[in-house]
């Protein structure tokens, strides 16, 4: 039974082979006519409709070779002794005579196959193809207008060229995007497309007879030379930058229009932190590991490698030590969505209690010849401190100070200089925020230290309750001034009267301090300081203040200079000399009671604001703008060309101002595009300021009050 199958099967191949032969020579006529009278275009849809007919057709055919046609085929061969039904039937349903009968017959089969493969019919191929073959010399050779064909850039001699203006037969694009994409070729017959940056670009355009030259004109005022090969006009290019462009020809083509190319540029890779699920972390007693978890993303692929940061610290308030290392990672999954995982070992990279591990991830996409790179966000594990560890399984334990709820001095100057490696990859918007938000960071610092100095907080929120409050990379001034303290003191910590009078309640922080301990408020702090601290630290303060106000306005830049100035007066308040002093009251100077209520006004300035001088518009375009309004006059295309060149990157759409220009200069006398050139120009000139509105008129009532008030002496 094998045997017949597999020769049933050699039928089947040949009837299809056999039909697809014959039918070939005419999809290649029929696509040759095509190509001679519609251009190559509609050659290549004939083509293809022509060998899918024949795909089918021989389908069909090598379908008809079914199990009746080969019933017919052993029953008329003898092989099978008319019993060729029976090798198709189910064995079960046969009598005895029957199964006996259908084992002779398969194993006459098996002795004795009969040829079941058709002959090749060489007759009709040989006619088949000499008709087709024939058709298509014809049709290839076959002259225009009943006159000898002539090579399109060599008319004979005494031949006169067709006077009127050019059509463009058939237009053909070819995009190659770069390899890193993994884009394939793109072809097509629009001339306007929408390619990745660094694309390789073909034009191949046909004309309806050779002009003397051709070329492409771009908005900017490049020219890139079409080259003629048999037939076809051929120019290649690199995307590089959106353009406008139209075909140009002497003799000038019927129809010209702009066609648009738009240049989809590589975006940077984007790092998204999967765990932890906080930036923050608080790590546990006697924790030894910390899983990391990221996921990478980009529009074409992100490298398999990528290298995560560690930064361990050590020491509190602005003592603190940094050590960076780096080791690489391997991804897993899509390119276009790696993730990469690690489990840190604590030990090995030397954390201490009381430290902090910060950890961040860089990655780089495939972009060609140099990579862009991304990193993630910092993820911080702050590990608990020596005196959180041995009292971790006591009840009843309270906390001595309020845990640390603002970033120090050194953190904001990181997160400046970070935010400004990162100023391309964000918005503006978004830049200017995070600026922002560092800047509040810097105004919460400024006023904690602005406390020891005897300064008001500004309406500033106090610090949440204990627990509660997230922490940071740098303790308290609070904390760090009650650490210093020692048992040198030489002044009374006892409680008042009055908490004397009431009991302590178990587990307050603030009664057992009292009781047992000893507080100071900020004011009591501020007497502390010998005078040259207290100027040093006035220094700095003045210094976060500059640089808070530059933060706030989203020009970090400017800040850093003042923020690294203010680091260094602390570092300065933190190495001097603490000297107790007693605590006295104030001593205001006298008040000079011949200038109270005097109205002199000597050496009061001016309030009022300066009014920063207004850029005004170019007179040029308001011009241009005022001229197309007209309706009679004419603009200065090529003034209006140089000007949006030159201010391309501030304007909305620079592209659809150019096509504007680019259509008047094809039309001039068109006042759709002279509406359209005017409501692009409208876009681009900077809106007025608005004024202030105003005041509305007084009724008969309030003239009337008005009038009264004059009249009284």
């Amino acid at each position: 039974m094998k045997t017949l199958q597999l020769a049933w099967r050699r039928a089947r191949r040949r009837r299809a082979l056999i039909t697809l032969l014959l039918g070939l020579p005419w999809a290649l006529a029929a696509a040759t006519l095509a190509l001679r009278l519609g251009g190559f275009d509609i050659a290549c849809v004939v083509a293809t409709v022509g060998l899918l007919a024949c795909a089918a057709l021989a389908t069909a055919h090598a379908r008809g070779l079914d199990r009746h046609w080969l019933q017919r085929q052993l029953d008329s061969s003898g092989s099978s002794e008319d019993s060729a039904d029976l090798l198709f039937a189910d064995a079960a349903t046969l009598n005895p005579l029957q199964q006996r009968q259908r084992t002779h017959v398969l194993a006459t089969l098996e002795r004795a196959m009969p040829e079941l493969r058709l002959r090749w019919p060489r007759g009709a191929l040989l006619l088949c193809w000499m008709g087709g073959l024939a058709i298509a010399l014809l049709a290839l050779g076959w002259p225009r207008g009943g006159t000898p064909s002539q090579p399109a850039h060599a008319p004979p001699a005494g031949h006169q060229t067709p006077a009127g203006p050019l059509h463009l037969q058939s237009t053909r694009l070819r995009v190659d995007a770069p390899p890193y994409t993994g884009q394939p070729t793109l072809t097509q017959n629009a001339l306007d497309a929408k390619v990745a940056a660094d694309s390789r670009l073909s034009w191949s355009l046909r004309f309806d007879r050779a002009p003397t030259r051709a070329w492409l004109q771009f908005h900017d005022g490049r020219q890139l030379p079409l080259h003629e090969q048999d037939g076809h006009w051929l120019a290649q290019d690199v995307a590089r930058a959106p353009v406008l462009y139209r075909v140009v020809s002497e003799p000038a083509l019927a129809e010209t229009r702009l066609h648009r190319l738009d240049v989809v540029a590589d975006r940077a890779p984007s790092v998204r932190v999967l765990e932890p699920a906080s930036s923050l972390v608080l790590g546990t007693p006697g924790q030894r590991q910390w899983t990391l978890r990221f996921e990478a993303s980009d529009d074409y692929g992100v490298a398999a490698g990528a290298t995560l940061s560690i930064t361990t610290t050590q020491g509190s308030g602005e003592n603190i030590t940094f050590a960076t290392r780096r080791m690489a990672l391997t991804g897993s999954g899509e390119a276009s969505a790696r993730r990469f995982a690690h489990t840190l070992d604590l030990a090995a990279l030397g954390a201490q209690p009381g430290g902090d591990v910060i950890a961040q991830l860089e990655v780089r996409d495939n972009h060609a010849p140099r990579p862009q790179t991304a990193r993630s966000s910092s993820v911080i594990l702050r590990l608990p401190g020596a005196e959180v560890a041995l009292t971790a399984e006591l009840e009843g334990r309270i906390k001595k100070t309020l845990p640390a709820y603002f970033r120090s001095q050194r953190q904001i100057i990181i997160d400046a200089e970070a935010l400004i490696r990162q100023r391309r990859a964000l918005a503006a918007d978004a830049f200017v925020t995070r600026s922002d938000a560092i800047g509040v960071d810097q105004r919460i610092l400024r006023l904690r230290y602005g406390q020891f100095l005897g300064e008001e907080s500004e309406g500033a929120a106090k610090p949440p309750p204990t627990s509660d409050l997230p922490t940071s990379d740098a303790p308290t001034a609070d904390a760090h001034d009650h650490d210093d303290h020692g048992d040198d003191h030489d002044h009374d910590h006892g409680g008042t009267a009055s908490s004397a009078d009431t009991p302590p309640v178990f587990g307050s922080a603030t009664d057992v301090l009292s009781e047992y301990g000893h507080t100071h408020d900020h004011a009591e702090a501020a007497t502390l300081l010998d005078p040259q601290t207290r100027a040093t630290l006035k220094a700095a303060l003045d210094q976060m203040w500059s640089a808070e106000g530059e933060l706030r306005q989203g020009r970090p830049e400017q800040a850093l200079p003042f923020a690294y100035k203010a680091l260094g007066f602390i570092k300065q308040v933190q190495q001097a000399e603490r000297i107790y002093l007693a605590r006295v009251g104030p001593e205001l100077p006298p008040i000079d009671e011949s200038r109270r209520l005097g109205g002199d006004r000597a050496g009061l300035a001016s309030r009022e604001l300066p009014l920063a001088p207004r850029t005004p518009p170019d007179p040029a375009i308001v011009e241009a703008w005022q001229r197309l309004g007209d309706g009679e006059g004419a603009a200065d295309l090529d003034a209006l060309a140089n000007w949006q060149q030159r201010n391309a990157a501030y304007l909305p759409d620079a592209l659809d101002l150019a096509a504007a220009i680019e259509q008047l200069r094809i039309e001039p006398g068109c006042k759709d595009s002279r509406q359209r050139l005017r409501a692009q120009l409208w876009r681009a000139l900077q809106r007025p300021l608005p004024q202030v509105m105003r005041r509305t008129a007084t009724d008969a009532m309030g003239q009337q009050y008005l009038d009264a008030l004059e009249a009284q002496p």
